[in-house]
């Protein structure tokens, strides 16, 4: 009886002691591995401003080309001066400035809800209003991917991040949270 009980007593320490102690870094859980979002499409124009309608990409619009084959046809030497197509003459700012809060998402341990600031147009800080915390093993994964993924979206300028091995729930709800920060965002 005594063994039992000595046996019971080391698996119950054991396991407090996996669940409520610090662990040190693992190198897998600093190295992104798995992308969540795919990429956005681009539309591409055709000389006359309308998306192709053979699904091939058409080659970018060219004022000088335009303006140098209307002279050639025209037989004059008078050069026309380069405009800038409708498409580029609109902002080249993605996102509206200000400051939008994501909606929650789930992350099995916790929600998960961002706030994204834009400025110039552009995402400048990426920040966790709540996040898994409150369990040992929770606060020490996302001491690793809250910074990791901030820093991710600021340089990729959207929500298209790769995921944070060892972090995969708090990853997704991530890339959920700040899309839905983002689509508040957009011109």
């Amino acid at each position: 009886m005594k063994k039992v009980f000595l046996s019971f007593a080391v698996v119950i320490v054991y396991a407090g002691y996996f669940l409520f102690s610090p662990h040190k870094p693992s190198p897998s859980l600093s190295t992104p591995q798995t992308s969540f979002a795919p990429p956005a499409p681009q539309p591409s124009l055709s000389n006359s401003g309308t998306p192709p309608s053979t699904g091939q990409s058409a080659p970018p619009y060219s004022p000088a080309a335009q303006n140098n084959s209307a002279a050639q046809t025209s037989g004059s030497a008078q050069q026309q001066p380069a405009q800038t197509p409708p498409a580029q003459q609109a902002s080249s700012s993605l996102y509206k400035d200000g400051t939008y809060v994501g909606s929650s998402a789930d992350a099995f341990y916790g929600m998960v809800q961002v706030e994204a600031t834009i400025s110039g147009g552009k995402i400048t800080n990426v920040t966790f209003i709540q996040h898994p915390s409150g369990r040992a093993y929770s606060d020490y994964v996302n001491s690793i991917a809250v910074p990791q993924l901030s820093a991710e979206a600021v340089q990729a300028q959207s929500a298209q991040v790769d995921g944070v091995s060892g972090a995969t729930e708090t990853s997704m709800a991530f890339v959920q949270s700040l899309s839905s920060a983002l689509a508040q965002a957009q011109h």
